[in-house]
């Protein structure tokens, strides 16, 4: 999901502090013995602000973690997510394990991409290609009728708790998800995005819920499952998402997912962001020039790339690169492309990949400014300045965004 930074916080309930002290507990300790003391202690205060939806009990202790103990952060990062998304519980004598999925479609098009209610042919396609690509043999599981934007996602982890245990019961019972759907936000019209089908998976208590977890003739690889998983699921999205591409990912844990779809989505950003400019300028894309810039409060949060027609200081466009929460960038390194690792050098192969050829690297952190009139993002420019990004004048007037 979006990147974690921390934020100037008032003053630290006693909740908070307790949180943060197991986890840097749990962070500073030497022994299996030790941890398991430690977690146990940590998932059982986790647990009771999630069933009582404390989340800003939770948020304050995340921004006092990273603030201080990076390993403490990840600790408690790690356990909020788990137990938001996953479960154990028990049903008419049986003991259930449940994990919440979300099933990654990465599109981008120069139309626009669909949300809202899920078919039922769809449904049933997803459900048949679960059961046979990617659910170990003995488990149910209940799908979310619905094609979620990003928007429209679970963000807390009290709301994603929540559709675990709505979904689990479904699940277990076979009975009807109580979802409200029908009030959902409305999702921004960008051309490149992922969109997700949400599902829960339940397993008899410590068997495996996936199919590369088995043992014998029914376990099958991650690589092979993925390619039967896309196979399956190729055509019946291609009736759903008209005019658009798109990638399907492997469906896995709903946290893990999430970044990964927003990872994979940003190169697919500005690959549509330079088709976009092709179909409506007419210009071919090694006559692009493009500015990158870093930009944060304290550091870089995200990447701003500055479109504009080769031999032209003006910015015509401008697309967004943001960093999440494993991502850091050396202030020393803004524009640093020796490292095949780095953003920046992401970012460049991305557009030498769409046929930008003139790139210009800035080696400032940007402060993160948006227009007051409109309220959308600033864009560098090759001197160093942060400007409004303007289409030319003949060109059409509903400008697309991008992700």
């Amino acid at each position: 999901m979006a990147v974690h930074r921390s934020k100037t916080s008032q003053r630290t309930s006693p909740e908070t502090e307790r949180l943060v002290a197991d986890s840097i507990s749990l962070a500073a300790s030497g022994s299996q013995v030790e941890d398991r003391f430690w977690e146990e202690r940590l998932r059982t205060r986790l647990l009771k602000l999630l069933k009582n939806h404390h989340q800003s009990v939770i948020d304050a202790a995340l921004d006092q973690t990273f603030r201080i103990n990076t390993v403490a952060f990840e600790v408690l990062a790690d356990t909020a997510e788990t137990l938001a998304e996953s479960m154990s519980f028990e049903h008419e004598g049986t003991h259930w394990d449940a994990l919440l999925i979300a099933m990654p479609i990465v599109a981008h098009t120069r139309y626009q991409i669909p949300s809202g209610p899920l078919p039922v042919s769809l449904i049933e396609a997803s459900a048949g290609a679960l059961q046979r690509a990617v659910a170990a043999e003995g488990t149910q599981f209940a799908i979310v009728p619905w094609l979620y934007s990003i928007d429209q996602m679970p963000h807390s982890h009290t709301q994603t708790r929540t559709l675990l245990e709505t979904l689990a019961n479904a699940a277990v019972s076979g009975g009807e998800m109580k979802l409200e759907l029908r009030d959902m936000s409305e999702t921004i019209a960008v051309l490149a995005d992922p969109r997700f089908i949400l599902a829960v998976i339940i397993a008899p208590h410590q068997q495996p819920i996936f199919r590369w977890q088995m043992d014998g003739p029914q376990r099958q690889e991650r690589g092979v499952a993925l390619a039967e998983w896309q196979s399956a699921m190729y055509d019946p999205l291609c009736q759903l998402l008209p005019g658009c591409e798109f990638e399907l990912l492997l469906p896995e844990a709903y946290f893990t997912n999430c970044r990964l779809a927003d990872k994979h989505v940003r190169p697919l950003s500005i690959r549509a962001a330079v088709n976009f400019l092709e179909s409506t300028l007419g210009v071919l894309p090694a006559g692009l020039s493009c500015v990158v810039g870093a930009f944060g409060e304290e550091q870089a949060d995200e990447y701003r790339i500055s479109f504009s027609l080769k031999g032209s200081s003006e910015i015509i466009y401008g697309v967004i690169w943001p960093l999440y929460d494993r991502e850091s960038v050396a202030s020393d390194a803004l524009n640093d492309v020796s490292d095949e690792e780095s953003p920046i050098k992401r970012i460049c192969d991305a557009l030498h990949d769409a046929g930008v050829e003139d790139v210009f690297r800035h080696a400032v952190l940007f402060t993160p400014e948006l227009c007051d009139d409109c309220g959308v993002p600033l864009f560098p420019d090759r001197q160093g300045e942060v400007v409004h990004a303007e289409m030319p004048e003949d060109s059409p007037s509903q400008q697309p965004l991008f992700h």
